[in-house]
């Protein structure tokens, strides 16, 4: 698989199609070509569409969609090191990240096939009920039908895969749009897809305008499923939008961890340090807000600061690199932007702040207060803001004062504290003694709130994309 700049032309079911424009993927470190790819008009969506809805006619039975995804895997797993350099050229991603990523995929595509070869309905216990009385019912779970899959930068190989591996384990075809800035990855995995033995009406890849080609994913009654990654104010729209399909929306996050006074507080430090900045801070669950209890605050900085200004800042494709560039300019100037309202008004930034060849440092803010844009509202950049509190409750008040929900942290060795925190945190998901960045792929992982509306991991998302039908047959005594 090749990684050097080179042009990809649109892939509408399975056939590579020539475009009439292309876009320039540049790379967010030094603004170099990557690659071009095909910018898809309305013509090639609409017969995208078309292909996938023929799909369906022609189902993959569970077994062969199984052995799809196995070998999917392993081809993802033998082209691992080029596929993570592709993504650190167009996501500025550094490499260990990257690896990382590739390497999560590698487990997304392999549950996903466990859940083809085990998907099934259930008995329905009929004679429950005087009305059941000898019949026998079951369910069985069908494709949903067409999926449109829209999918954001910042994860271009395994958001991706979340995407398409429980789509092709429900049977169900797909069209994706990947991410302007990064669509190079995607057109990897479609490739991937068929080279494993995906029927080609099965998968499209039409990038271009959100609102030409995703808005015809979510107005086209041919699709059934709408499942979308990225920011709050697209995704609610879709949802607004989409009215009588099923969409599957996973946003945004302002995420807190707790640092409590009797947290292993060099743990915690270490966590921050390395999943506030991963990848610049450019993931929906990059540590945000660090709300410790004020009797360890001084502490924990002086353990904290060091190891932040230790990270390496600089090329993706340095092996020694451990933050990146933000994806553009704007996004750098906006982040800085925040930064200087928040000092401003009165917060101190401890380090960073400011640019090392063009790449924002990672940055640490402290005397923060909950209204401030770098607590309330999603950073996705390389800042930790730090907040104060002096009882459990009023730390779960502040963790619990945005209006996002996606996941939420805690350090603490008390056990009735984590109980105690994890039920009151309005989040889809608590970590305990572990960074509220974390996620392996098998688990359910969405939000609540404004954080969306869904459930990802190949287990849910697969019966997500099933519809149940009942079958009751009836054998009177």
């Amino acid at each position: 698989m090749q990684t050097k700049a080179r042009t990809r032309d649109l892939l509408i079911g399975g056939e590579w199609t020539r475009a009439n424009e292309y876009i320039s993927v540049r790379s967010p470190y030094n603004d170099s070509e990557v690659g071009r790819v095909g910018k898809a008009d309305p013509e090639h969506v609409e017969r995208a569409l078309e292909r996938a809805h023929e799909a369906l006619s022609s189902p993959i039975p569970a077994y062969r969609r199984a052995e799809i995804l196995e070998r999917a895997a392993r081809s993802v797993e033998e082209n691992a090191e080029d596929l993570a350099r592709t993504i650190a050229l167009e996501a500025g991603k550094p490499m260990k990240a990257a690896r990382l990523e590739v390497s999560r995929a590698i487990s997304t595509f392999t549950f996903a096939a466990v859940e083809a070869r085990q998907l099934a309905g259930e008995l329905v216990p009929m004679e429950s009920s005087p009305a059941g009385a000898g019949k026998l019912a079951f369910t069985l779970r069908l494709p949903i039908g067409v999926v449109g899959a829209i999918t954001p930068f910042n994860f271009p190989v395994n958001l991706v895969a979340h995407k398409l591996a429980p789509a092709v384990a429900a049977g169900c075809p797909v069209v994706l749009k990947p991410a302007s800035a990064t669509p190079l990855s995607g057109f990897n995995l479609a490739e991937i897809l068929l080279n494993a033995g995906l029927p080609e009406a099965y998968i499209s890849v039409v990038p271009g305008s959100g609102s030409e080609v995703g808005g015809m994913l979510v107005e086209d009654e041919r699709v059934r499923y709408i499942t979308f990654t990225g920011s709050g104010t697209v995704g609610w729209g879709i949802q607004e939008r989409a009215k009588k399909k099923k969409v599957a929306l996973e946003l945004g996050n302002s995420t807190p961890l707790v640092v409590h006074s009797d947290a292993d507080l060099e743990a915690a430090a270490s966590a921050i340090a390395t999943h506030a900045y991963s990848y610049a801070g450019q993931s929906c669950i990059s540590i945000q807000r660090v709300i410790v209890q004020r009797d360890v605050h001084d502490e924990l900085l002086e353990r904290l600061v060091p190891k932040v200004e230790a990270l390496k800042v600089g090329d993706p494709l340095d092996e020694e690199t451990d933050v990146g560039p933000l994806i553009t300019p704007e996004d750098r100037e906006r982040v800085m932007d925040w930064i200087a309202e928040a000092r401003r008004d009165g917060a101190s930034v401890l380090t960073g702040g400011e640019l090392e060849n063009g790449i924002l440092r990672p940055t640490v803010i402290d005397g923060v207060r909950p209204e401030m844009k770098v607590s309330c509202e999603e950073v996705f950049g390389p800042v930790a803001s730090v907040l104060t509190y002096q009882d459990l409750k009023e730390a779960i008040e502040l963790a619990n004062s945005t209006n996002y929900g996606l996941q939420a942290g805690i350090f603490t060795r008390d056990l009735g504290n984590a109980l105690a925190a994890a039920q009151a945190m309005q989040f889809g998901g608590v970590l305990v003694n572990e960074a509220p960045t974390f996620r392996a792929d098998q688990m359910p992982y969405g939000g609540t709130k404004d954080s969306g509306n869904t459930r990802e991991g190949p287990h849910y998302a697969v019966r997500e994309m099933t519809e149940e039908r009942v079958i009751v047959l009836n054998h009177p005594g």
